[in-house]
C-alpha cells in the first residue's frame, strides 16, 4: 500500500511507551494512482481512537484552523492502490459538520458568541483542500443538512463553499414535498422505531464517502458528538428524533415507523429503570423516558449510516446549550481544548470525547444502549485502545490520565441527591462501576443483554468465552424452567452470536443463560406479543 505526500514506513518499534510508528515521509509520484483512502493505520485498528493534539491560541484564528485541518488532512488521507480497501477517486465525498441552529433569535446572539455551537468551517476547509491535493475535484464534494439553512452565513459556511467550489444545500423542506431525486431512502432492518430512513442525497448513496465532523460541545444530550451528528443528514420531519415520548413524528409516513414502536420503548425504558442505567430515574418532560426515546431513535440512524471516519473538531469545545450557559450572563462559553479526537467507529469517538470533556461515559444511557444493539463492546474509556496522532512523528499507543480532561458543563438529565438537585448546569461525573456492564469481568466470561428487547418474534444473544471449551446455553422460564437449549457445543475463545424465536412462548420474563468453565452467567429477557 502507498499513501501520497505523507506515509508510515513499514518498519514499527516496541517500547515502554507503546506501538511507535516511525516518522511519516512525503511520496511525489501521484499520477498511476486512481483509490484514495483512509491511512492504513486507522483502517487496522476500527476500535481504536485517535487524539491529535492542536496549538490554536484563539478561536478566531481562521488561518490557523485550516491549517490544522489541512494538517489533519494529510496525515489521514492518501492515495492507494490497495484494491481491498481504496475508495475510487470519482467517489463523492459528503461532508457532516455539525451544523445546528445557532440561536440567533437570542437576545444574547453575537456570531463570535455562538461559533462554539457548530463545526468551524475553516478546519472542514482544511480538509477539503488536502483532498483535493489528491486529485479530487471540488465538484465531488458536498455538504447537506436538515437544520437551519439561514444560519450557514454566520458560521462561514457560505463564503467556505465559495472558496472551495463545493455543493453546499441546506435543505429543510419536508420529505414528501422533496423530488424523489434528493432524497436516498434506506430500509433499517432492526429498527425500533424507524422502518424506513429518507437521507438527503447523495448521503448513504452508492459510490459516496461520509465524513462525520461533529462539535466538541455539551447538550442536553450530554455531549453532542458524532453519533447524534448524523441526526441532520435526514429529510425534514424524519430528523425530529429529539420530540417526547408519545408525540409521534408529524409529517412523517406512518408506515415507515414501526407499529409496536411505542410499546417497545416504553418496554426497554422500564427495563433500564430496572437496570440501573444511571439518571434514566429522571422524570418529566426531559427526564430519562425522553433520552429514551430520542437514543432508540438516533441508534436506528447509525445503525445504516456508515461513514469513513468520524471526527470531532474540539480545538474549541463548548459547554452548556447553544447560547444559554453557565457562565456571567447566564451564556454558554467556548474553550481552547485544542483536540481533534477520530476513528472508525462512532461510539468509541464519542465515549473518549465525554471523557475529555470531563464526564464519565458510563454515566450516559445511550452508551448502554449502543452496546445492548452490537454496536459496541466496551463503555469503559480504559477499554478503548488510544493513540495520540502527531502528524511530524506518528501514533504513539497512549494512556487517556495523560491528556487533560476539560469541564463542559451540560443539563443533561440533572440527578436527585436525596432530594436535592444537583444544579441546573453540571458535570455527570459521578464514579461509574464499570463492573456493572458484565464486560470487565476478570474471568473474560460474559453475556450481553439480548436485542431486540421485547421479544416479539426473534431476537439476538451475543456473549464471549475467554478461551475454548463447552458451552452451555438454555432459556428458562420465570418459574426456573428450561424451555429451550440454544447451544451445547465445544467453541473456540472470542465473540458468539446465537438466534432465539419467542414467538410461540406466552408473554412474560425468561433468562437465557449460558454455563461456562463452571461458572453461569445469565440475562433477562421480555417475551410481549
Amino acid at each position: 500500500m502507498a499513501i501520497t505526500r505523507r506515509q508510515f514506513v513499514q518498519s514499527s518499534l516496541l517500547t515502554s511507551a507503546g506501538l511507535i510508528l516511525a516518522p511519516l515521509t512525503s511520496f511525489r509520484n501521484q499520477s498511476s494512482f486512481t483509490l484514495f483512502g483512509v491511512h492504513p493505520f486507522v483502517l487496522q485498528n476500527p476500535d481504536a481512537v485517535f487524539i491529535m493534539k492542536t496549538n490554536v491560541a484563539d478561536k478566531t484564528s481562521s488561518a490557523a484552523i485550516k491549517a490544522v485541518g489541512l494538517d489533519f488532512g494529510r496525515s489521514v488521507f492518501g492515495l492507494t492502490d490497495n484494491t481491498a480497501e481504496g475508495i475510487p477517486l470519482t467517489h463523492k465525498v459528503v461532508i457532516k459538520p455539525n451544523l445546528t441552529c445557532r440561536s440567533r433569535s437570542s437576545s444574547k446572539y453575537t456570531i463570535e458568541r455562538s461559533m462554539g455551537i457548530v463545526t468551524d468551517a475553516f478546519f472542514v476547509e482544511g480538509i477539503i483542500e488536502s483532498l483535493k491535493e489528491l486529485g479530487i475535484s471540488s465538484g465531488q464534494f458536498y455538504i447537506r443538512e436538515v437544520n437551519c439553512p439561514d444560519d450557514f452565513e454566520d458560521g462561514g459556511y457560505i463564503s467556505m463553499a465559495e472558496r472551495t467550489g463545493i455543493d453546499l444545500k441546506g435543505i429543510d423542506t419536508p420529505a414528501n414535498e422533496l423530488p424523489p431525486e434528493s432524497i436516498q431512502w434506506m430500509d433499517v432492518p432492526e429498527g425500533v422505531w424507524f422502518k424506513k430512513i429518507p437521507y438527503l442525497w447523495p448521503v448513504n448513496a452508492p459510490d459516496t464517502l461520509l465524513l462525520n465532523i461533529s462539535k466538541f460541545k455539551a447538550h442536553s444530550m450530554g455531549l453532542t458528538l458524532c453519533a447524534k451528528n448524523l441526526q441532520g443528514t435526514i429529510a425534514m420531519n424524519y430528523q425530529a428524533h429529539c420530540t417526547s415520548y408519545g408525540r409521534g413524528m408529524v409529517g412523517v409516513n406512518a408506515d415507515h415507523i414501526s407499529s409496536t414502536a411505542n410499546a417497545d420503548i416504553l418496554a426497554n425504558y422500564y427495563r433500564h429503570v430496572q437496570e440501573g442505567i444511571p439518571r434514566w430515574d429522571k422524570p418529566g418532560t426531559n427526564g430519562g423516558l425522553w433520552q429514551e426515546t430520542w437514543a432508540t431513535r438516533c441508534l436506528d440512524n447509525n445503525s445504516v449510516t456508515f461513514a469513513g471516519l468520524h471526527i470531532i473538531e474540539g480545538i474549541y469545545g463548548r459547554d452548556g446549550n447553544f447560547m444559554d450557559g453557565p457562565d456571567t450572563g447566564d451564556l454558554a462559553s467556548d474553550f481552547m481544548t485544542n483536540y481533534i479526537i477520530f476513528g472508525r467507529n462512532q461510539f468509541y469517538v464519542d465515549i473518549i470525547g465525554h471523557y475529555l470533556g470531563g464526564h464519565e461515559p458510563g454515566n450516559f444511557g445511550l452508551f448502554h444502549m449502543a452496546m445492548e444493539r452490537g454496536m459496541i463492546s466496551a463503555i469503559n474509556p480504559t477499554d478503548i485502545p488510544v493513540y495520540e496522532w502527531n502528524t511530524s512523528t506518528g501514533a504513539t499507543s497512549g494512556n487517556l490520565a495523560g491528556f487533560q480532561r476539560y469541564s463542559l458543563k451540560t443539563l443533561y438529565l440533572q440527578k436527585n441527591y436525596f432530594g436535592q438537585e444537583e444544579p441546573y448546569w453540571h458535570m455527570v461525573n459521578e464514579t461509574y462501576d464499570y463492573n456493572r456492564t458484565g464486560l470487565n469481568d476478570s474471568t473474560g466470561f460474559y453475556i450481553r443483554q439480548n436485542f431486540p428487547n421485547p421479544v416479539r418474534l426473534q431476537t439476538s444473544i451475543s456473549f464471549h468465552i475467554p478461551e475454548s471449551g463447552n458451552a452451555y446455553v438454555d432459556i428458562l422460564n420465570n418459574n426456573g424452567k428450561v424451555i429451550d437449549i440454544l447451544l451445547n457445543n465445544q467453541l473456540p475463545g472470542g465473540d458468539h452470536l446465537l438466534y432465539w424465536n419467542g414467538s410461540n412462548q406466552p408473554d412474560g420474563i425468561y433468562i437465557c443463560r449460558i454455563q461456562f468453565g463452571g461458572s453461569a452467567k445469565s440475562t433477562k429477557m421480555i417475551v410481549l406479543h
